[in-house]
């Protein structure tokens, strides 16, 4: 059965999603499962296991400028790319005008189905044209998780029952290099934890001192700690952290510290992927760590955890929320006992 899954965007909702991918694997016989997603998440979702083929879109940058020659060359070349398979099913998981405009170019099989979000979940954006678009628009319950709302959607689209577990599938890239990368960035021996500290939203920043305080702690624990950035802004947070924690300038360590070099999606995942664990605010980095199965605390300003949080199920990885913002022990307890599961 040939599948099409369109979840086009942002970081977190793609990690989101990827429980849905494993669960179709495991339950339909002879499932292949193409993605179609924005460029920029490419490489992520190329290191989700199971998926055959990852079919690129520029959507975000082409609806800047719709009309221009270069625009339109892509968009020919994405449409014949879409096409080149008839699926059984396209499922749009993502519920906007833009996921409905790829599912209706997409190509079907002859008894081939569209299938979408019937209505808006709690906390979620969605957009009308996707059950226009949809020959079965399928009824979720509003107040669902986000990894739950696509997993349910697929199950229902495609006839079985969704699996107790939740398995991501995501895998980093070059395990060897990993390793390698593990040893470089464990400062003077030290494993590293990564301080996902950066997030779209000002209002989900976790304090910069308690971020100092926090590395402070695990410096005296034996740990590193690792420093990734994705703009300007939180570059010099990142530096500003390090300082504070005994290094200065960018790139630089001391006996606990190192800024991590700016580095595309793929290269990051695989970079965390060989951390002894990620804390961060709600933000894309901190899906990955749940996904990659990291002891990893996750820090909430606002109580919507049980939206887009780690998954009840999974003990490594744990939400922690107060506001207006959890305290260093309440965030430290959590800590503890994420690093204590086996």
């Amino acid at each position: 059965m040939k599948i099409l899954i369109v979840k086009l965007s942002s970081l977190g909702d793609v990690v989101h999603a990827m429980p849905a991918v494993q669960d179709m694997l495991a339950s339909v016989p002879g499932a292949r499962v193409d993605w179609v997603v924005e460029r920029s998440f490419a490489a992520l979702v190329r290191r989700c296991q199971g998926v055959h083929r990852v079919i690129e879109c520029d959507i975000r940058r082409w609806r800047k400028s719709p009309l221009s020659a270069q625009t339109r060359s892509e968009w020919r070349a994405f449409r014949q790319a879409l096409r080149e398979q008839a699926y059984d099913a396209v499922i749009d998981v993502q519920g906007l005008t833009k996921s409905a405009l790829v599912a209706r170019t997409a190509r079907l099989a002859a008894a081939g189905k569209r299938f979408a979000l019937a209505n808006q979940t709690e906390g979620s954006s969605y957009e009308a044209p996707t059950r226009w678009v949809a020959d079965v628009a399928i009824h979720i319950e509003p107040h669902v998780h986000a990894v739950e709302r696509s997993r349910e959607l697929c199950a229902r689209a495609l006839g079985y029952v969704v699996p107790p577990a939740v398995t991501f599938g995501l895998q980093a890239q070059a395990p060897q290099q990993a390793a390698q990368q593990a040893t470089a960035q464990a400062t003077q021996g030290r494993p590293c934890v990564a301080f996902v500290h950066g997030t779209s939203r000002d209002d989900k920043l976790w304090p910069e001192a308690l971020w100092v305080q926090l590395g402070q702690r695990l410096i005296g624990e034996g740990f590193s700690i690792g420093l990734p950035h994705g703009s300007d802004g939180e570059l010099a947070r990142s530096e500003r952290i390090a300082s504070a924690l005994g290094q200065g300038g960018p790139q630089g360590e001391s006996e606990g510290a190192r800024v991590w070099p700016r580095m595309d999606l793929g290269a990051l995942t695989d970079r965390l992927a060989a951390c002894a664990g990620v804390i961060g605010v709600d933000s894309g980095l901190s899906h990955i760590a749940v996904a990659l199965d990291l002891p990893h605390v996750q820090i909430y300003n606002f109580d919507t955890a049980w939206r887009t949080g780690p998954p009840a199920s999974h003990a490594k990885q744990r939400s922690v929320f107060a506001q207006p913002a959890p305290s260093l022990d309440a965030v430290w307890q959590v800590w503890t006992q994420v690093r204590a599961v086996r």
